[in-house]
């Protein structure tokens, strides 16, 4: 009998260090736009900019998973960040639309309950990563565009800014440029992140002001979710950057996913196929992040570079811009 026991004593031990084995703790990944990201057009003291900023996402969301904190919340923190940061295109310093204005939308999904928000063309909401939350959590809707999203988050009692407080010259110069040229070409990226919680719990977000000169009332693939933003605890989550028109038109978020659930692919091989080859034989620039249930991480482009970054429980932040 004592045999008995200490044998299935054993059992029970090895079972749970195996199951401890096979957890990866907490992931986070995060990205800050793809494009034509090169030495030539990002000087070494910008570049270390960058890295800080990366590097900065990184610990705020880092800080909210070690805490055994919820990957949506994870998610919003490393977003806010960037959002603050006018190297980024989103939040402070986000591009103007042909109007010469800030037009901002974000979204945010949830892999455990596929609960999602996003928020689109506000111009008041100092945080819309916060506001698309606030949608998941105080509203039976998904989405919510202009002026309704803006007395939405007014009502919540998230902070409203004068359209003002996005403005930065360089934005503005960059925006100078373009209508003078007539051309869409701008150097700041979407902002994103994904996050694995020590729950096994998936989320992703994404936060953008979209595409410089853009036709006022245009929407890209940020605020969509399935296009630029998806997260399912079965499978993976994943966040976009790049021409939004043609991740709308290909679904590119939700189809990492699906090419995972219906064909068994890795999370590496869905996401390389469809950056690498269906969009790019399409003509779009771009690239995603994505993180698996496992803990496995993506992060194609098929730019010359991509703001990047990613953190694991036990191991230190890694940051990355060009190729």
């Amino acid at each position: 009998m004592k045999r008995l026991i200490c044998f299935f004593v054993t059992a029970i031990i090895l079972s749970a260090n195996i199951s401890n084995a096979q957890k990866p703790g907490y992931v986070l990944v995060i990205h800050g736009g793809a494009g034509n990201i090169t030495p030539e057009r990002i000087t070494p003291e910008k570049k270390v900019l960058f890295e800080q900023k990366l590097e900065e996402a990184l610990a705020a969301g880092e800080k909210v998973l070690s805490a055994g904190g919820c990957a949506l919340d994870a998610v919003v923190a490393a977003v806010q960040v960037m959002e603050e940061c006018p190297l980024f295109n989103s939040g402070k310093g986000a591009v103007f639309n042909a109007e010469g204005k800030n037009e901002l939308d974000a979204s945010i999904m949830d892999g455990k309950t596929m609960k999602a928000g996003a928020v689109a063309g506000v111009m008041t909401i100092k945080s819309p990563v916060e506001a698309a939350r606030r949608v998941i959590d105080s509203s039976a809707h998904v989405m919510l565009a202009g002026r309704g999203a803006e007395e939405f988050a007014r009502v919540q009692g998230l902070e409203i800014v004068d359209p003002s407080y996005f403005y930065t010259e360089e934005s503005w110069q960059e925006y100078l440029k373009v209508k003078a040229r007539i051309e869409t070409e701008g150097r700041k990226g979407t902002v994103g992140a994904v996050a694995l919680d020590m729950k096994g719990n998936l989320a992703a977000a994404t936060s953008t002001g979209g595409m410089i000169y853009k036709k006022y009332g245009r929407i890209g693939d940020s605020p969509i979710i399935g296009a630029g933003t998806y997260a399912n605890n079965e499978s993976c989550a994943v966040s976009c950057t790049g021409h939004g028109e043609f991740f709308i038109r290909n679904s590119v978020a939700f189809d990492v996913s699906a090419r995972m659930l219906y064909l068994g692919e890795t999370v590496e091989k869905a996401s390389g196929y469809i950056i690498n080859e269906k969009l790019k034989n399409q003509g779009a620039a771009g690239g995603l992040i994505a993180l698996d249930k496992d803990g496995n991480i993506a992060m194609p482009f098929n730019t010359n570079g991509m703001f990047r970054g990613y953190v694991k429980k036990g191991e230190k932040i890694q940051v990355y811009v060009f190729r």
